[in-house]
């Protein structure tokens, strides 16, 4: 069996020109070439296949044959993987980044994330970006480890050398539990009484922050490392924990939570930052990211 030839990436780009004006002498006006020239091109790509592409006896108008509509999906992915090579060096020739690796702490409301990426992705479409979703020191030790280029870190009760922090906006962060939950029923503004009680808590899967208790006042404790678990276990009335007030809020509204009253801790603000590595300012795209999620907190 005769191995198929390899078609020019012009031979393709005349073939899918013809196809999306619908004549020879279409493609020929919209490629500023003879008509002869369009239909030599396209006669050379069927013998270097070894396929008719185009029935020309059953009309005038050129129609695809079976084996051409096969072609054709194909021809399509060639050419959108050069336009998108060719966009993507062009971005790099500017000074663009090929790609983004954001790291994201888990507390930050989900709206504001999905924003800032569909604009990124608009803004930037040849540029990759990479997500990953960490809670607390996770972050920054992403960051400082260069495994992430930017992350969206919430507050350290420490310095961190080499890194630069941008205020980002915060959240609200509130004690819940079921309306099940012995907490409920029981606290009326008495201190100590969530100390009896165990208390659901984030762990930080760094060694930056290791050790280090946030927000923590029941001397029982379940530590998790997954939002989404904590979420799940609080809802079933095992223990109660500290929520940001966005991501708990239908499920008080429904009733499927309660915000407690607890005098040792009423609560309080989340604080985000923007960070990177001192000696490796973020470029265009990542700057534009960071300036997005700046805007959200402003708005």
């Amino acid at each position: 069996m005769m191995e198929p030839g390899t078609p020019t990436l012009d031979q393709l780009r005349v073939f899918l020109t013809v196809v999306e004006v619908g004549s020879f002498a279409g493609a020929a006006r919209r490629l500023g070439r003879a008509t002869s020239v369009i239909s030599y091109s396209v006669a050379n790509l069927e013998a270097q296949l070894g396929l008719p592409l185009f029935d020309r006896e059953a009309t005038r108008r050129p129609t695809l044959t079976e084996a051409g509509r096969t072609v054709l999906a194909e021809a399509r992915t060639v050419a959108h993987g050069i336009d998108g090579l060719r966009a993507k060096v062009r971005g790099l020739l500017t000074g663009l980044e090929a790609e983004v690796h954001l790291a994201v702490d888990v507390l930050l409301p989900t709206p504001r994330v999905v924003d800032a990426l569909q604009a990124f992705q608009a803004e930037f479409p040849t540029v990759t970006l990479r997500l990953h979703m960490e809670a607390l020191g996770a972050v920054t030790q992403l960051v400082l480890n260069r495994a992430a280029t930017i992350g969206v870190s919430g507050p350290l009760d420490m310095v961190t050398q080499g890194i630069e922090r941008i205020a980002v906006g915060d959240v609200e962060m509130i004690p819940v539990a079921a309306p099940s939950h012995p907490l409920v029923a029981s606290t009326s503004g008495q201190p100590g009484a969530a100390r009896d009680h165990v208390q659901l808590v984030l762990t930080d899967r760094s060694t930056l922050t290791e050790g280090q208790d946030f927000s923590v006042v029941g001397v029982r404790t379940w530590r998790l490392a997954d939002i989404g678990a904590k979420h799940a276990l609080l809802l079933a009335g095992i223990g109660w924990g500290n929520m940001p007030e966005p991501m708990v809020q239908e499920d008080l509204e429904r009733g499927r939570l309660v915000h407690l009253s607890l005098p040792e801790f009423p609560g309080g603000s989340y604080r985000f930052s923007a960070i990177y590595r001192t000696d490796s300012p973020p470029g265009p795209a990542a700057s534009w990211l960071i300036q997005r999620l700046r805007k959200r907190m402003e708005a």
